[in-house]
């Protein structure tokens, strides 16, 4: 047997030794978003538990780290009566019973009571709507209007009438859906009927130290900040954004205001005084507006964003909400790192998250 270089046995170690301490932080702080990931052992009591087990914690020299329930107890250890690691957790039970609210939401013509998908879930309705929310987000009505507008939108394209589409959705009133038609659409139903006639953007290119900087604006103020390595690749991006827009190259006073945006990019710290024409839906508006708290040099978790808009089950959504995003920069989603304080992916790259964030420390 050829013996292992001696190098590579401690880099190895030390990658272990890393991976351990990040799994006993996730067990002090009992992390249910560990949970899945891996199960911990006590040697003394011969049982494994999932990370955000309630049971008193163990000495450290006793735990000992595994990555699936089968692998602890090919080890000898039996499952815990209290968190029982071999069972689905309760989040998982949650999230299922949730995924059957919203598909009898998305079958029903109108809304359901609220009682109804609450027993259809196995719970009360005041435990239904909070677990609800802080899985997804939003609240049931929330849900279940989302859905029927997403449905006007598809009737727009083949109804006879705006009218018909909103009916053919669910809405009993067309009162109701015109009442919320802008923040559903984007535009009004008769625009997006017609292909978005009427919303221009321009837009223009610069280089800049992480490669080339699109920035792109509509009346109401910039909807686009796009980083990348050339022009054609961010155009096509800025169209794919914004399919039903008339986009078209800016005349040069667009100059001025891509020069400020370079100029914010190079120094973020100095921050950015133009108009944002942020859209997005009502979710990732509220994260996008927490991520806009988040001082120069510092970064939060997805998870703590999470708790600072009030839905601390909706990390996942969190993570999907900064890569809707496509104001770089302005809206800082690469100051968002994961819990234990890694970089994780980013739209427009990994490496120019890290150098954003090594210039703000001021490291690069």
């Amino acid at each position: 047997m050829v013996a292992r270089p001696a190098l590579v046995t401690a880099i190895e170690a030390g990658e272990a030794a890393d991976e351990d301490a990040a799994r006993w932080a996730a067990l002090e702080r009992r992390d249910p978003e560990a949970d899945g990931r891996f199960v911990y052992s006590v040697r003394t009591t011969g049982v494994y538990c999932r990370p955000s087990c309630r049971a008193r914690r163990a000495n450290p020299g006793n735990v000992a780290f595994h990555e699936t329930c089968e692998a602890a107890e090919e080890a000898g250890f039996r499952p815990c009566r209290r968190c029982r690691p071999d069972e689905p957790s309760r989040r998982e039970r949650q999230a299922e019973a949730v995924a059957r609210a919203c598909r009898l939401i998305e079958r029903a013509e109108g809304v359901p009571p609220l009682a109804d998908l609450a027993r259809a879930a196995g719970m009360s309705a005041f435990h239904f709507h909070r677990v609800f929310k802080a899985l997804t987000g939003v609240t049931p009505a929330a849900f279940a209007d989302a859905r029927r507008g997403a449905r006007v939108a598809d009737g727009l394209r083949t109804a006879g009438s705006v009218t018909e589409a909103v009916y053919g959705a669910g809405f009993n009133a067309a009162s109701r859906f015109y009442a919320g038609a802008g923040a559903r659409l984007g535009m009004t139903p008769r625009a997006y009927r017609e292909g978005g006639v009427g919303t221009v953007i321009e837009f223009s290119t610069a280089p800049c130290y992480l490669g080339t900087v699109l920035v792109a604006a509509t009346g109401r103020g910039l909807c686009a900040i796009l980083l990348g390595d050339g022009p054609e690749a961010l155009e096509r991006d800025l169209r794919q954004r914004f399919p039903k827009a008339d986009i078209r190259p800016a005349e040069a006073p667009f100059g001025t205001l891509v020069a400020q945006v370079v100029r914010f990019v190079e120094a973020p710290a100095q921050g950015l005084d133009l108009p944002l024409d942020i859209g997005g839906t009502a979710f990732q508006r509220r994260v996008w507006e927490a991520l806009r708290t988040i001082p120069p040099g510092t970064t939060a978790s997805y998870a703590e964003i999470a708790r600072a808009i009030g839905a601390p089950g909706a990390v996942r959504a969190v993570a999907q909400a900064c890569g809707a995003n496509g104001l770089a920069v302005a809206i800082p989603c690469h100051r968002v790192v994961r819990s234990d304080g890694a970089l994780s992916g980013y739209r427009f790259g990994v490496e120019r998250k890290r150098r954003l964030l090594a210039r703000e420390d001021g490291a690069e």
